[in-house]
């Protein structure tokens, strides 16, 4: 009788198991995305609605990651199910540094990593141009301007309409307005390179032509045109 009652026992969570995996009342039938932005989460929803009817236990997310790894804007994400019919997928999307001139002309909006987001035939709105000099996103030029850029507050990033290096300690700034200009130097210290630019521009006159040298964050200048 013990025997019997084991192997009862046994049976029937074997059953619940089979039950839990197989059963259509665990199927899937619901995708929900978050954190999409500048990813459409109805093209998210559509690229992986093959999976939808597939028991959340059997989901093939080698196939998910494959087809998420489709879209350049997601630079992660987490997946969760929620029983009884739901699948929830976190996305982190990749965030634009700047925009690059693209080979065939044109623009390309690119993420601290040089990974192409969007393309354009004219310049993005509210980015700044990286100006490289013939160079690409895989030189150490480009790794100093995104990082200029990224220790930039955002009043001041919104300031700068061109960041160009031809090299990783030649960094140089345009600025909006009359095109006043920085010479900035390496991408050392620009915490501090950040915050005497932002001084220096607060004493002097908008409309003055000129450069704002802070290359040497201890002695910050401008010269007038």
């Amino acid at each position: 009788m013990a025997v019997a009652a084991v192997l009862g026992t046994i049976l029937t969570l074997v059953g619940l198991v089979l039950t839990a995996v197989y059963s259509p009342i665990l199927a899937l039938r619901q995708v929900r995305v978050d954190g999409a932005s500048r990813v459409s989460a109805e093209e998210v929803v559509a690229a992986i609605d093959g999976q939808l009817g597939t028991p959340l236990a059997l989901l093939d997310f080698a196939a998910i990651e494959k087809e998420l790894g489709a879209f350049p804007l997601i630079r992660s994400y987490v997946t969760q199910t929620l029983p009884p019919d739901t699948l929830v997928i976190q996305i982190v999307e990749r965030q634009p540094v700047g925009a690059i001139a693209a080979p065939g002309g044109g623009f390309q909006l690119v993420d601290p990593a040089g990974i192409v987001l969007e393309e354009s035939p004219q310049r993005f709105p509210g980015v700044p141009l990286i100006d490289l000099a013939g160079g690409s996103v895989s030189d150490p030029a480009f790794a100093a301007a995104v990082e200029v850029l990224l220790a930039l507050p955002p009043a001041l990033l919104a300031q700068v309409d061109t960041v160009s290096a031809h090299t990783q300690d030649d960094v140089a700034l345009v600025l909006t307005g009359v095109g006043q200009r920085v010479a900035w130097g390496s991408a050392d210290d620009s915490a501090r390179k950040a915050a005497l630019l932002a001084a220096l521009i607060a004493v002097t006159d908008p409309a003055q032509a000129g450069e704002f040298d802070v290359s040497a964050p201890s002695n910050g200048v401008f010269r007038p045109a």
